[in-house]
């Protein structure tokens, strides 16, 4: 990683912004450690994500005052969209009216899965 592009660090984790960013401020939070998955962070490596994740928004939330929330993801393996092959979570804030309908967050990376009723219980 060219250091010049890292704009936190935190533990064995840093961040940069991402090259093909989905909104304005979009960071990548990455492990140093090579793993192509989530699933092989260690308790530590975790825990430097949760830091990052928590002071990057806080910055942003500080610099850009239409910030109204984050979406927090991370694709893993090729059937969920990873193209990268080490981990890394995405920070990709969000702003009112920056789609349509933001309802169901997340669940839009399955097409028609996003949408439900806003009246309907989970089943438990």
């Amino acid at each position: 990683m060219d250091s010049a592009r890292v704009i936190a660090r935190e533990g064995s984790c840093y961040a940069v912004y991402d090259g093909f960013p989905v909104s304005e401020g979009h960071i990548l939070i990455i492990p140093e450690r090579h793993i192509a998955s989530f699933r092989e962070l260690t308790e530590d490596e975790w825990l430097s994500v949760h830091k990052l994740a928590k002071k990057l928004s806080a910055r942003l939330l500080e610099q850009d005052k239409t910030i109204d929330g984050f979406n927090l993801g991370i694709n893993d393996g090729k059937a969920a969209g990873q193209t990268i092959f080490h981990a890394h979570v995405h920070l990709i804030p969000r702003r009112k009216n920056d789609v349509e309908n933001p309802r169901g967050g997340v669940r839009h990376v399955i097409p028609c899965k996003g949408c439900y009723p806003a009246n309907t219980e989970p089943e438990r």
